[in-house]
């Protein structure tokens, strides 16, 4: 549409664009569940890179400042027509009133059913769009013409299903490097681990630098994520140990591959030392914006002066990084491992940074607890079941159990109960007495 609207690529250069496209999307951005700067009014915006894709539709990166001089950069697919069929109406960005799209509509071409099966012949036929570069796997047949959906309920990134045969996630929010999310699973299939789908295509930019923007997976059709089941569990009445301890051993049996895989650093005589400083200074931070945090403060510091004189006891390696119940699958009687980003929030450099495995089971355990308070009245006897059963069920794999780090796994799961606090408290603050409660109860060292 953009050439039948009888636009040049000179009025489409990255300066004249924007001044359409400005003020749409400084109303847009903020609006989106993925935009990280909630809160914070957007200041500025600058083109990154920008290329079209095919007629009508634009792969963009822009940099958005917010309020306080931060800076993000966002991955977007933007569609332009002059008419929009009723179907795209939810994706509506905004109408521009100057610049080269003045009088046309901008829309979100994700939800396009067109830009997305294009979008997905470009990733089955490798090649180039400009800085754009799409690769594949040669051994993995991605069929032609399957029907895309945009998944709901997405936060930190936008994925599409094509056929119910394979899920493409897109980065949003960008940052420079290659993502985890793309080298872990890679690394993993090659290691033969079949807990973890490996990546089937993916696509990246040179632009300013080589940056992983979107992987595509095989879609595991049927497969029901951990925090549903859970949910169903409560609800019904019914036990979920047994599940508890096979995903114990699936997240044991993940972390070994990745030992495999990455060689395990050697271990850093200050580490414990490095490691409490950085959780008091996430602890000091967040009690500056959530004040029900203050009166915990110096006794939560306990737990962290503990890391700092012992240290972890096993060497730190790769692992997840932000593992909790919606990001492992079940699929028949298997658990299967997925989203190996990370936190979003934090510098790519540090979630590829090797860590104590202790973390990821401080993260299931969290994500226990919030189960079992999602459903009124709070299940705390079911939250305390499924934590032993998934630290045995890891014990029998690993041959060594996360109880026996009783001081790391505290300090991990205090560090993990304050991000979930200032989350809470930014996004949901109906959510936050459930780390709340966490926190109080690890305040006193249990």
């Amino acid at each position: 549409m953009l050439k039948t609207a009888t636009q040049s690529r000179e009025s489409l250069s990255p300066p004249l664009l924007l001044t359409s496209l400005a003020g749409v999307l400084q109303k847009w951005l903020p609006e989106q569940r993925w935009f990280a700067g909630k809160g914070l009014p957007v200041t500025e915006l600058a083109v990154v890179s920008m290329t079209e894709l095919h007629p009508g539709c634009l792969h963009l990166l822009i940099r958005s400042r917010h309020a306080g001089s931060r800076d993000d950069c966002y991955q977007l697919l933007l569609g332009v027509r002059r008419d929009l069929p009723p179907r795209l109406h939810h994706a509506v960005v905004g109408r521009p009133t100057e610049g080269p799209l003045a009088g046309l509509t901008v829309y979100d071409a994700l939800h396009d059913p067109r830009s997305a099966a294009l979008l997905l012949e470009r990733l089955r036929t490798p090649g180039t769009a400009g800085p754009l570069r799409f690769e594949r796997d040669v051994q993995t047949v991605v069929p032609a013409n399957l029907t895309a959906r945009v998944l709901d309920g997405e936060q930190s990134n936008t994925s599409l299903v094509y056929g119910d045969s394979f899920i493409l996630k897109l980065f949003r929010r960008i940052q420079y490097g290659v993502n985890p999310d793309l080298e872990v699973p890679w690394a993993l299939a090659g290691q033969g681990c079949a807990r973890v789908p490996s990546p089937v295509a993916w696509f990246w930019t040179s632009e300013p630098r080589k940056t992983t923007l979107g992987v595509l997976q095989p879609f595991l059709r049927g497969a029901t994520d951990g925090w549903t089941l859970a949910l169903k569990s409560l609800a019904s009445g019914r036990d979920f140990t047994d599940e508890s301890y096979e995903l114990g051993r699936a997240t044991a049996e993940v972390h070994l591959a990745l030992a495999r895989v990455f060689v395990p650093d050697v271990p850093d005589r200050h580490g414990g030392r490095h490691l409490a400083e950085g959780m008091m200074s996430r602890l000091d931070t967040t009690a500056r914006q959530v004040p029900a945090l203050v009166p915990y403060v110096s006794r939560l510091r306990a737990a962290y002066d503990a890391v700092a004189a012992h240290g972890p006891v096993r060497p730190p390696q790769r692992i997840h990084g932000d593992l909790h119940l919606g990001q492992v699958l079940r699929a028949g009687q298997r658990w299967f491992v997925i989203d190996f980003e990370g936190e979003p929030a934090r510098p790519i450099a540090e979630r590829r940074r090797a860590q104590a495995t202790v973390r990821d089971v401080a993260g299931m355990l969290r994500s226990f607890d919030y189960a079992a308070h999602a459903r009124h009245p709070w299940q705390p006897r079911w939250a305390r079941r499924c934590r032993e059963a998934y630290c045995a069920g890891y014990a029998a794999e690993a041959s060594w159990d996360p109880r026996t780090e009783a001081g790391l796994l505290r300090a991990y799961e205090t560090d993990r109960a304050v991000y979930e606090a200032l989350y809470e408290a930014r996004h949901r603050p109906d959510w936050l007495p459930v780390p709340m409660a966490a926190i109080a109860r690890l305040a006193e060292g249990h």
